[in-house]
């Protein structure tokens, strides 16, 4: 649904469109010599009236995108920004009108405007989407109109597919993105009556505070466990376990073995006889540590 503005913000639009279209528009010479003045020798004069001349173009472009629901306004105002980037770069040696050029800039300032603010998610973050987003509504309505407001089927949302050059799949969420606009998670289930808000209905994922608490028990008397356990190794063993098994970055057995003065094969073999004893000092508490460090 389109957005409304207020009488004061409508008389002001129709303000300045009327003054955008009260522009003279420029003879291609007259543009030319615009251009160069603002490029050569930064004469601001020449560039306000080569952007004033243009004015007008901003706002045919921007009323293309008035049925994204965003003011009339702020796209006309992110076109101008857009037609002061090409005026900023163009070249008026590749002999085009500056119209032309122009145009792009001011269609992809619009266009990341309305891809910025139409939902607070954000749409079109690639290529294929940015295509669909833009492109959908008009294809769907015109298969619609072709089938007498019939929704679309999986044949058109192939074709769709095909026309643009994405996957089907592709289409068929973004159909479901724009099917559906931006919801307060505090409205009320089943309208004003409602005594629930939708938020009350999420599910928490977490643990409850019953589970955290028996949690953190588990984990001090497994520690104390292991603690007890390795108290039984003696410093060589100790260190090889506890950066082989109990740092975040593990220690290479190569590297232990230069730390020790002995072979990689050595570091090995007293690693496993120290996580054979271990085991025998945790046996113990076997049916409690099943999701202990060995």
């Amino acid at each position: 649904m389109a957005y409304i503005d207020d009488q004061e913000t409508q008389k002001s639009n129709l303000s300045y469109i009327r003054n955008a279209m009260d522009e003279p528009m420029l003879e291609r010479a007259h543009e030319l010599d615009l251009a160069k003045r603002w490029r050569e020798k930064g004469d601001e004069k020449a560039l306000h009236e080569l952007v004033g001349a243009h004015m007008r173009l901003v706002v045919a472009i921007a009323a293309r995108y008035r049925y994204y629901g965003l003011p009339s306004g702020d796209l006309i105002q992110e076109g101008n920004i857009g037609l002061m980037q090409a005026a900023n770069r163009f070249d008026p040696a590749r002999e085009v009108r500056f119209s032309t050029y122009a145009t792009w800039w001011i269609r992809a300032a619009i266009q990341d405007h309305v891809l910025r603010n139409w939902s607070i998610v954000r749409t079109g973050t690639t290529a294929a989407q940015k295509s669909l987003f833009f492109n959908l509504r008009r294809l769907r309505a015109r298969i619609e109109g072709q089938q007498d407001g019939a929704a679309l089927d999986n044949s058109n949302r192939k074709d769709i597919a095909t026309e643009l050059k994405v996957r089907v799949k592709d289409v068929e969420n973004m159909e479901a993105r724009l099917s559906g606009g931006d919801y307060s998670l505090n409205t009320p289930v089943g309208g004003e009556e409602g005594n629930d808000d939708w938020q009350s209905l999420l599910t928490d994922e977490r643990a409850g505070p019953e589970d955290v608490v028996i949690g953190m028990k588990d984990s001090n008397a497994r520690s104390q466990w292991l603690q007890e356990a390795l108290s039984h190794l003696n410093d060589r063993e100790q260190k090889i376990i506890r950066d082989r098994h109990l740092t975040h970055e593990t220690v290479t057995l190569s590297d232990l073995g230069a730390q020790l003065g002995v072979s990689k094969e050595r570091v090995r073999q007293i690693e496993s006889k120290a996580l054979d004893k271990l085991k025998s000092s945790l046996s113990p508490h076997k049916a409690d540590l099943q999701d202990a460090f060995i």
